[in-house]
């Protein structure tokens, strides 16, 4: 699905990415780890489109996708969510939802005033989307709730489900479980496994926690300093001596270990 090829990003003298090559497979939940500062991030924003990379390539289903800006990217079904939650606090959770997909008819002046009832339609099976997707996601007794006042966890759902609300292909997902507690992390995790499973997204995730990582990922990449050190099973991962020294010679053998 991803091919990234000796990416580079540097900000001045730091170069965040350095010659980073990975590859994502398609229809798998891989996962990205390392120590803070590793890279991970910034990697992420480059593939997204979020920045520009300083040199190298990546690809998207064979097809070259390096510096397109993220509205492309979205419309290739390439969508990422961030470690802080960015939902329109004063609108409910419903109508963050229904906000996501582009080019809607009533974005046109011309349709809102000519088209009205193809218009009403289009926001009728908006809605209709937005509350299945809230279901899948059993968070519907939140649906009109302002999208503000919901708990970290509740909103790291929400962002889950604005990829719902698109024919999204591969999602990059940035510490989904910061700041969540472990039975909405749970809840999290088993909304992956099923859009995974059932409607064939693929995944990668930053995450902190091993236990997340380890009931979701297969396989797992560990960079360093921009690049990818290692990657195969968790339980490779721990016993690489290369990754056990990024972490300082004790990090991995600790499930609490920050990746």
């Amino acid at each position: 699905m991803i091919v990234v090829e000796d990416l580079h990003k540097h900000f001045g003298g730091f170069h965040a990415v350095d010659g980073a090559t990975l590859e994502i497979a398609e229809g798998s939940i891989t996962g990205l780890i390392g120590p803070n500062g590793a890279g991970k991030t910034t990697l992420f924003n480059v593939v997204a489109g979020v920045l520009k990379p300083t040199s190298g390539r990546v690809f998207m289903d064979g097809q070259e996708i390096t510096g397109l800006p993220p509205h492309e990217l979205f419309g290739k079904g390439l969508l990422r969510t961030f470690q802080i939650a960015h939902e329109f606090h004063s609108m409910t959770v419903r109508e963050n939802l229904m906000m996501v997909p582009g080019t809607q008819l009533g974005e046109n002046l011309w349709n809102a005033w000519f088209h009205r009832a193809l218009v009403a339609q289009e926001e009728r099976e908006l809605l209709r989307k937005a509350d299945e997707v809230l279901e899948f996601l059993t968070i519907d007794h939140l649906k009109d709730e302002k999208a503000g006042n919901l708990s970290g966890g509740q909103k790291k759902l929400l962002e889950l489900g604005r990829t719902m609300m698109v024919d999204a292909k591969m999602v990059f997902l940035d510490e989904v479980g910061a700041g969540v507690n472990r039975t909405l992390l749970n809840t999290i995790g088993d909304a992956i496994v099923r859009l995974n499973k059932e409607r064939g997204y693929t995944f990668c995730v930053i995450e902190h926690d091993m236990d997340f990582i380890g009931k979701l990922c297969d396989p797992v990449i560990c960079m360093a300093e921009g690049k990818v050190l290692a990657e195969g099973t968790l339980a490779e991962i721990k016993a690489n001596e290369h990754v056990i020294e990024a972490y300082l010679g004790t990090g991995l053998k600790n499930k609490t270990v920050n990746a």
